[in-house]
């Protein structure tokens, strides 16, 4: 009896020591299972990290893009309002030998065919035409030459779009009669600025380009 009482104390001491060693192991597994979750989430956390960023510098590349494409549109807006802003012209009456024009009875167009410079090609040489490219203030100048006639005068008047603005007039009954004028107007994209021979006038020209009609932007509005 005694015997089987120490066999059943050592056994039970063996399964104490195995269950607290089994007890200990599952500890330190727990411990380790702990460790290994907590590094999960630190990598977890990591990876949202990336993540934010690379999402953040694909937002940032898209504004990057989308404000390049801005400035690439202003910029070639600008340029485009450059050469609408560059509009100039002059012109004489004739491109070889000496012409007379008129009289006439009525208001004739003058067509300035010998072009000096066109910036823009706003003016139009077959018809004698400017036509205003750009809302804007221009400035236009125009000469007359003509023999002096006690029978005719010599004379033209600046139009826009058809309504006289301003006339260059001068008679004189001998020699050369010369006139001028010129004016700045405020002119709508279309508008159309053109000079129309005095009735009854007589006008001349020749090689030494005498009568000449000019005009230039002075600003955009």
């Amino acid at each position: 009896m005694s015997a089987s009482l120490a066999v059943l104390k050592v056994e039970l001491r063996w399964l104490k020591r195995d269950h607290e060693a089994k007890v200990c192991k599952l500890e330190l597994q727990k411990t380790e299972l702990e460790k290994l979750k907590q590094q999960y989430q630190e990598k977890n956390k990591e990876v949202e990290k990336l993540k934010q960023h690379y999402q953040d510098q694909a937002e940032e590349l898209i504004s990057v893009k989308t404000r390049a494409n801005s400035t690439a549109n202003q910029v070639e807006a600008l340029r485009k309002e450059g050469e609408v802003k560059r509009v100039a012209f002059s012109a004489s009456l004739v491109t070889s030998a000496s012409v007379t024009f008129g009289p006439f009875n009525t208001y004739n167009p003058l067509v300035f065919k010998n072009v000096v410079a066109n910036i823009g090609n706003a003016y139009n040489p077959n018809t004698g035409f400017f036509t205003a490219p750009v809302r804007g203030a221009y400035h236009f100048e125009f000469h007359i030459y003509g023999r002096g006639l006690a029978s005719h005068p010599t004379g033209a008047v600046l139009t826009k779009n058809g309504d006289h603005i301003v006339i260059a007039y001068e008679h004189q009954p001998s020699h050369s009669a010369k006139a001028s004028n010129g004016v700045t107007l405020l002119l709508e994209v279309g508008d159309v600025v053109l000079l129309r021979q005095w009735q009854n006038s007589l006008i001349e020209d020749n090689l030494n380009h005498h009568n000449t009609f000019s005009g230039h932007l002075i600003f955009t509005m």
